[in-house]
């Protein structure tokens, strides 16, 4: 009898503990090779544990656990090997076929759940993702896999079918009672909240605010957008424009590139972008690097590959080292106004919010523009009142008059005059 160990993988380098955030699968299951078997919390990503070879296994470690890394957490048994797929009958004379019936296709939305067992109402992560993102709890749901195990087409055919219960619930959405529930902190959540009293204690942080006319970028991709489309296989965001003023902004205002080391400031030579992004587990700050160098279409490319990484919860901890600067954009959850919070050790943060259409004067006119309010949260410490209100003109300047970030944020016609 062969048996493989299977050790808690490091998540990066200062790292020496996570949490077996939950197991796919159960003390006694026989799996594949390379199959999932668990997921596992650390202080900066999601990881999964899957096993190096296919059998029978043992988990040493309890959902909630915290484990070492390079701890034993499961032991397969390799001389239990998974069921050989049934092979297919010899076919039957001619005449018998003929005789016999097809039996009748169960349709999958009416499928009968798997008998009772460990596992049912247990989903499976696709599963999992897909009932997160619906507000879908596991009692609403019959599962047909394996062991009752909930599948991904049992979730997909439940919300194709409604749910009954929901449609004839008040239109109040709270039920009544008097129920809590104490759900324990994961790793990342207590990173981050350490994290964010840190900069709160730890720097001297202030926010300067301004607003941008965003009429230049929607003409821009009123015009564009089909041909962009055509060209680069993807829409063109606010976000790439943003970037892209960033990146020059921070050519002339090197100081919110910056960043304090001890006594000493370390001046970024690059724009190493963190796209603040929204995912399952949570609030993640993938980077764009060396964004200075790119077009709109490769900083558009860049942001949509992290973004569905950080959908899917395959963002590495490489994906989210480093950074000299990041943009957050509360708009798109409908924000007005609001301070972010600097990632440190950065030294800086630009907030996007929405776009409202309000009245502004355009010479001595009322007239009515796509407007959004940008906050820039700021460490004083390294940044003075005039870089960071200078940083947050450039920007503003530069979105108004798009032409102007192929200029060094010149207007074309002060780089003809060489002034």
């Amino acid at each position: 009898m062969a048996i493989i160990e299977l050790k808690v993988p490091s998540p990066g380098e200062s790292i020496t503990e996570v949490i077996i955030a939950r197991w796919i699968k159960q003390s006694g299951d026989v799996v594949e090779k390379d199959e999932v078997l668990a997921e596992i919390d650390s202080d900066k990503a999601t990881l999964t544990l899957n096993a190096e070879e296919a059998g029978k296994i043992e988990i040493l470690a309890a959902e909630g656990d915290t484990v070492k890394v390079g701890q034993v957490v499961v032991k397969i048994d390799t001389s239990v090997q998974p069921e050989a797929k049934a092979a297919k009958p010899e076919a039957a004379p001619a005449k018998a076929e003929a005789k016999k019936e097809e039996p009748k296709k169960e349709s999958p939305a009416v499928a009968a759940p798997a008998a009772a067992s460990y596992a049912s109402g247990t989903p499976s992560p696709a599963a999992a993702k897909i009932m997160a993102e619906n507000n879908v709890k596991s009692g609403q749901i019959n599962g047909t896999g394996r062991d009752g195990r909930i599948t991904k087409q049992d979730v997909i055919n439940a919300l194709s079918n409604g749910f009954p219960s929901a449609a004839a619930a008040a239109s109040n959405s709270w039920q009544g009672g008097r129920d809590k529930e104490k759900v324990k902190m994961t790793n990342l959540r207590k990173t981050v909240a350490r994290r964010l009293v840190a900069v709160k204690n730890e720097t001297a942080m202030l926010t300067t605010f301004n607003e941008i006319d965003m009429s230049g970028i929607y003409a821009i991709r009123a015009k564009y957008k089909d041909k962009f489309k055509e060209v680069h296989g993807s829409n063109v965001g606010f976000m790439s424009f943003f970037t892209k003023a960033v990146t020059e902004a921070l050519y002339h205002f090197p100081a919110v590139n910056a960043q304090i080391d001890g006594e000493e400031i370390i001046y970024n030579k690059y724009c190493d972008i963190g796209i603040a992004v929204s995912a399952p587990k949570g609030l993640m700050v993938p980077v764009l690097r060396n964004a200075e160098q790119m077009s709109l279409a490769q900083i558009e490319g860049g942001i949509k590959e992290l973004a569905v990484k950080a959908r899917d919860g395959k963002l590495t901890i490489a994906d989210m080292e480093g950074g000299t600067f990041t943009i957050t954009n509360g708009g798109v959850f409908g924000s007005m106004m609001s301070t972010p919070i600097i990632n440190p050790p950065q030294s800086a943060i630009l907030g996007m919010h929405n776009v409202v259409e309000r009245p502004v004067a355009v010479n001595g006119q009322v007239v009515i523009r796509p407007m959004m309010y940008v906050a820039l949260s700021y460490d004083h410490r390294i940044i003075d009142g005039r870089e960071s209100v200078g940083f947050l003109v450039k920007v503003k300047e530069m979105l108004e008059n798009p032409s102007r970030m192929l200029f060094g944020g010149k207007n074309p016609e002060e780089v003809l005059l060489g002034l």
